[in-house]
């Protein structure tokens, strides 16, 4: 854990799991991207997780090309690290999700340690009409649905991405994915500090409850002891209310409207920067400070934006 008081808010701008259909604020376009990080940076974000969409549609992206125009832009907008995903969508191979970060060499990719269920269709409950077809076929279609994330796939991401310097947020949705890092760190496959980015709330995997969130943190400890970076991300509307259970016991918290597209209750985030405001206000509320981007980058031993292939 990091004792220096600071704490990195990551934003994950638009992510895989919304549709355009359920907020008119999810950014879609390029021009939406780009301008929801540098905003969201300029609100308090270190870290901006980025994935792409189709700009007609909004449905995910996972090509290079899909990320070629904001990249750049983001980059000469802000100084925050950039973290590119390689989880893309549960619906793509391994290979597909990963081929931006290769292509890039951001400082930072996201890694999803173990397959797991995906449930989304419960969202179907809540949203009925749909502006695409896609949306729908989306969420039906995560009742049958297996994220797959074997030791291969994990080993093959480690390997394609290592040499260019890149380090990993490691996404943890179970114990069980904490034991699967500790598997590779005995390994020699992966190097401390280990940035842990502990997901609550999604079906099929740990839930939201104040005890799973000590449970997976009393876990990292034991297994990573000063070795680790704990970072923590809530599912809808448990994202708040956990990222401050986090930052009180010295953890670091992950907001954007990939994990919740909500405000408060009832109430949709107009903006990325809407969510990192009110989780900034909760760590200075605590006595904290907010991490810069290079702060952040000594925290987690990061290359430097100086060195990113775009």
């Amino acid at each position: 854990m990091s004792q220096s008081g600071k704490v990195i808010i990551t934003c994950a701008v638009t992510g895989a799991i919304h549709t355009p259909s359920m907020t008119p604020y999810l950014p879609i376009t390029p021009e939406q991207i780009t301008s929801e990080a540098i905003a969201a940076a300029e609100a308090g974000a270190a870290i901006l997780h980025l994935h792409a969409r189709d700009p007609e549609t909004g449905r995910p992206d996972q090509s290079p090309e899909g990320f070629a125009p904001f990249l750049p832009r983001i980059k000469q907008g802000t100084d925050a690290v950039i973290n590119i995903t390689t989880g893309g969508s549960p619906y793509m191979s391994v290979a597909e999700r990963v081929a931006p970060a290769a292509q890039y060499q951001p400082e930072v990719a996201s890694l999803n340690m173990g397959s797991m269920n995906f449930g989304l269709y419960p969202m179907l409950n809540r949203f009925k009409e749909f502006k695409f077809e896609w949306e729908r076929e989306h969420l039906e279609g995560s009742r049958d649905l297996v994220f797959r994330n074997s030791f291969q796939d994990i080993e093959y991401v480690l390997e394609t991405c290592y040499g260019n310097g890149t380090r990993f947020e490691f996404e943890c949705y179970d114990t069980s994915h904490l034991y699967n890092l500790a598997h590779f760190a005995d390994r020699g496959l992966v190097k401390a500090p280990f940035f842990v980015q502990s997901v609550f709330g999604l079906l099929g995997g740990i839930g939201g409850h104040p005890e799973d969130v000590m449970h997976m943190k009393r876990t990292a400890d034991r297994l990573f002891g000063d070795d680790f970076r704990w970072s923590v991300l809530g599912a809808g509307a448990n994202q708040l209310r956990i990222a401050a259970q986090a930052a009180a016991l010295g953890g670091n918290v992950r907001v954007g409207l990939e994990d919740s597209i909500w405000a408060g209750k009832g109430e949709l985030a107009t903006s990325n920067a809407v969510q990192v405001t009110k989780v900034r206000q909760i760590i200075e509320g605590l006595g904290l400070s907010v991490a810069t981007p290079d702060e952040a980058r000594d925290i987690l031993s990061l290359k430097g934006g100086d060195q990113v292939a775009f």
